[in-house]
């Protein structure tokens, strides 16, 4: 079966430590930051203690006077200086603190988490106890690209988060699958995992956890997940038989999974595969990053993607590129871009910012379109990157299906203004797709002829 709901004109691809550590402070080695303060932070368990992968940090306290030893360092949000002070701890449980009241600055309470504190400041707070967390029904409208009695195949928006997590508890996609398919409301869970933060920044990450709407469950049905700022197709399960078997598949990596993104530069050469390790990136907690040679590193995991250019744009600026997965690790593409020197248009947090982008165009953009890129540069939210193919065995029938969606308007916008500026084909062949091509095209890559 194949499933084809919309037309693009592209070429579709061929084949192609610990979370938690001793509260401690960090090392002026390693940070813009220094202590002044005699006083002790609260201990935590030793790795090695059993209890230390359940340590929540509640109670823990914190009285500094704000030392910079940088005249480079600007702004210094409250919310990132106090998560550099309590190593482990999550950027959200922070905010969450900060939210509910309990950090002053030089004796006002702060409820801002953006609040920018400087040297000097003297620094008070206790971190809040965990609070609960429920996955509720919402009635939020779905882009429902196929739909059973045991899948479900959806078409995310760029900016919605896939399931609950302390900083975005309500609004995501799990709210509105409760509401549309009725599936059971899971009970209400306590989490301090870091991963169920940026998880929601992911990439593409395979999800193993177990179906069960009761008891720890915030993810009824997710078998694998997007960034939040990453659009495009994922299938949920609406039974425990459907989760186990699509989440065999995931383990088993027979998947089909095909991304579509812009990038910063081309990069060289335009096709290739690339086997690096994933891994969180020490010094920034919300980021990962490439450790070529770290598969034996601790956090670090085998990675492997596939990369092909369908088309250079505005002279080199920029291209359109397809991945494929091998792998579903946390932020994987983001990162293997970011480590072949091509960070996507739009991803701040790996170097595909906007500044970089500009600096790239404009020398091969004609002056009348500076204003136009601008403000489309400006514009920018997210990085444009787009599930743009799922394919899978129905888990009840065992039969192949294939689905393949185009990337939402903010990123054609871009695509186009680019086109207008400057397009070559990779391979020297225009395309011009019909839908039939299109599927067919499809078809040929799952396929892996």
């Amino acid at each position: 079966m194949i499933a084809q709901y919309s037309v693009w004109n592209c070429c579709l691809p061929s084949p192609l430590l610990p979370r938690r550590t001793l509260v401690k402070l960090r090392s002026l080695s390693n940070n813009n930051y220094s202590n002044t303060s005699t006083n002790p932070i609260s201990s935590s368990p030793s790795q090695n203690d059993k209890t230390y992968n359940n340590y929540n940090y509640a109670g823990t306290r914190l009285d500094e006077t704000v030392v910079t030893n940088s005249s480079e360092i600007k702004k210094l949000r409250l919310d990132s200086w106090i998560s550099s002070r309590i190593h482990g701890i999550s950027r959200a449980r922070v905010q969450s603190t900060i939210k509910s009241g309990l950090v002053t600055v030089n004796g006002q309470v702060i409820h801002k988490v953006s609040y920018n504190v400087k040297s000097g400041d003297e620094v008070n707070c206790v971190i809040a106890e965990l609070q609960p967390l429920r996955a509720v029904a919402e009635d939020i409208a779905l882009d429902i690209v196929y739909e059973d009695e045991n899948v479900l195949v959806v078409n995310k928006p760029p900016h919605m988060v896939v399931h609950p997590a302390p900083g975005n508890p309500t609004g995501t996609l799990v709210n509105a699958i409760l509401h549309h398919s009725s599936l059971p409301t899971p009970a209400p869970f306590v989490s301090d995992d870091e991963d169920d933060h940026v998880s929601n920044d992911d990439d593409d990450d395979d999800d193993e956890s177990c179906f069960s709407t009761s008891g720890t469950s915030l993810r009824p049905g997710i078998v694998h997940r997007l960034d939040k700022g990453t659009s495009g197709l994922l299938v949920v399960a609406k039974d425990e038989h459907s989760h186990a078997h699509l989440s065999k598949q995931f383990k088993e990596r027979t998947i089909r999974r095909v991304y579509v993104s812009l990038t910063c530069g081309v990069p060289s050469p335009t096709a290739s595969r690339i086997e690096v390790p994933v891994g969180r990136d020490l010094n920034n907690r919300i980021r990962m990053t490439a450790v070529p040679g770290s598969s034996n590193r601790e956090q670090a995991r085998y990675a492997a993607s596939r990369y092909k250019v369908t088309e250079i744009l505005a002279g080199g600026g920029s291209a359109l590129v397809e991945w494929r997965l091998e792998t579903g690790r946390t932020h994987q593409i983001r990162a293997h871009a970011k480590y072949i020197g091509i960070p996507l248009l739009g991803d701040e947090i790996y170097g595909g910012t906007k500044s970089m982008a500009f600096s790239l165009l404009r020398p091969r953009t004609p002056a009348t379109y500076h204003g136009q890129l601008t403000q489309l540069l400006s514009e920018l939210e997210r990085p444009c990157l787009h599930a743009l193919a799922l394919g899978f065995t129905h888990p009840r029938t065992m039969e192949m299906l294939h689905f393949s969606t185009p990337p939402p308007p903010d990123f054609t916008k871009i695509l186009s203004q680019l086109r207008k500026i400057g397009t070559e084909k990779a391979n020297r062949v225009r395309f011009s797709l019909s839908a039939r091509v299109l599927i067919e095209l499809v078809k040929l890559s799952f396929l892996g002829k």
